[in-house]
């Protein structure tokens, strides 16, 4: 049996479907494939595809990462080739490697997230931003399904700096006249988990940071993080070893 990394993307209007349906959606695409997967034993067997720290529902990735097994050797550069046909455009498969052995979710504990927030100045958000980061805790509002809770933003956002909206960043000019501030911000996966909503909510609370219309965020990243506070690719311990 071989054990396959997969990086892809949850782009477009992608971001707006849940886990649950991108799974599926994959998994319809390993079989048009035709890719030699393994299956669990019992009364109903199942493909074995294990998903790592998958990005919530209305947020866009660039690095959302799934391992699958298979039952013969598969050379990775034909799968991503098979794999892009099958599946719809805004999943793309932008890395494989084969796994050498380790726990690939131990090497994940933290994202970096790109929020763009049209209508909001950049000096605006950094001011908002300096508050936060002088804060030693910023709670806020969590409904959960035994009603509202409240969740400490601060300690899981390890940076944020802001960056003016680029003129090559694939807006029309229109776009463009309008202020629009960028979030950059590294955030660690602790329990509960800490979404770039809950860091736009802790921005209202601190102050009084409300977009004129719904931010639009993407996982540029996961990985450990490492003693520079920069993230380590999870799948390079696979290529070097």
């Amino acid at each position: 049996m071989q054990k396959l990394r997969l990086r892809y993307t949850k782009r477009g209007r992608l971001r707006f479907t849940s886990h649950r349906d991108i799974a599926r959606t994959f998994e319809r695409a390993l079989r048009r494939a035709g890719v030699p997967m393994a299956y669990s034993q019992g009364f109903s067997p199942h493909p074995k595809v294990s998903w790592v720290g998958a990005a919530p529902t209305g947020v866009a990735s660039e690095a959302e990462y799934v391992e699958v097994s298979v039952v013969e050797k598969v050379d990775p550069v034909a799968l991503k080739i098979a794999l892009d046909a099958a599946l719809p455009p805004g999943i793309d498969v932008v890395d494989i490697v084969g796994s050498l052995g380790g726990n690939l979710t131990e090497r994940i504990d933290a994202s970096e997230w790109r929020i763009e927030l049209d209508g909001v100045a950049p000096d605006e958000l950094a001011k908002a931003v300096e508050v936060f980061l002088s804060a030693e805790s910023v709670e806020v509002e969590r409904l959960t399904k035994s009603g509202v809770k409240m969740l400490d933003v601060r300690p899981a956002v390890v940076s944020a700096l802001v960056e003016p909206r680029s003129s090559d960043a694939g807006h029309d000019d229109t776009a463009l006249s309008q202020p629009c501030g960028i979030l950059m911000t590294v955030v660690r996966q602790v329990t509960p988990t800490v979404r770039p909503d809950d860091v736009l909510n802790a921005l209202r609370v601190v102050a009084d940071l409300v977009p004129p219309v719904p931010a639009k965020a993407t996982r540029m990243a996961q990985g450990r993080l490492d003693d520079d506070g920069r993230l380590v690719d999870p799948l390079q311990q696979d290529r070097e070893s």
